[in-house]
């Protein structure tokens, strides 16, 4: 009896499978949650062994940290390219900031969810690398807020870190209420977060 031929497996270079690989999973959370990820379906996603895998990834903690370190460096990369155009009033910065904090999460709800929810943090699991990438977004968003306040329309003499803490805790509680399904009228986004702009630029 003829047995089925083995699944073909794709070569990579080294460098390639890595990424490979973070694309797969990322996409694999984007679509199944993180519930739907897993070392073997990865494996079979892009056509590698599991051994082949666990030379970039020892195991599934390791993997999460990475794609969480990836979407850090995309989330502060549009934090940046919305809020902090010098050649914009501060209102249209700030304002730039709170649409595209908000549409950038729910554009990518899951990699969203693991970045800043427990599934990491809480736990302890968060590595050396993640942190050394997930601390200097925070600390650009800090660099960027001050740089509104000495630019006027917005408190300047509120102290930077508060400030930014407390922006920051609204617009992410406006996205949780969304995601968590607490408050789930998306109609009314838009004029939640001119509420918030306008909250901002009176305090």
């Amino acid at each position: 009896m003829a047995t089925a031929p083995a699944k073909s497996q794709t070569a990579y270079h080294h460098g390639d499978l890595r990424k490979a690989l973070l694309e797969a999973a990322t996409l694999r959370i984007e679509r199944d949650g993180l519930e739907g990820l897993s070392l073997r379906k990865l494996a079979e996603d892009i056509g590698v062994s599991r051994t082949a895998l666990y030379h970039h990834f020892k195991d599934k903690s390791a993997l999460l940290n990475a794609i969480a370190a990836q979407g850090f460096a995309a989330w502060t990369q549009m934090t940046l390219s919305h809020g902090d155009d010098e050649g914009l009033p501060v209102r249209e910065r700030l304002r730039g900031f709170i649409f595209g904090y908000v549409d950038w999460a729910r554009r990518h709800p899951q990699l969203y969810d693991l970045m800043f929810g427990s599934s990491i943090w809480k736990k302890g699991l968060a590595d050396e690398h993640l942190k050394e990438v997930a601390y200097p977004a925070f600390q650009a968003m800090l660099g960027m807020i001050s740089r509104w306040q000495r630019g006027g329309n917005i408190n300047s003499n509120a102290d930077p870190l508060r400030l930014t803490q407390v922006i920051w805790a609204t617009v992410h509680g406006m996205v949780r209420l969304l995601m968590d399904g607490i408050y789930a009228d998306a109609t009314h986004l838009d004029a939640m977060c001119d509420c918030a702009l306008e909250l901002i630029i009176q305090a």
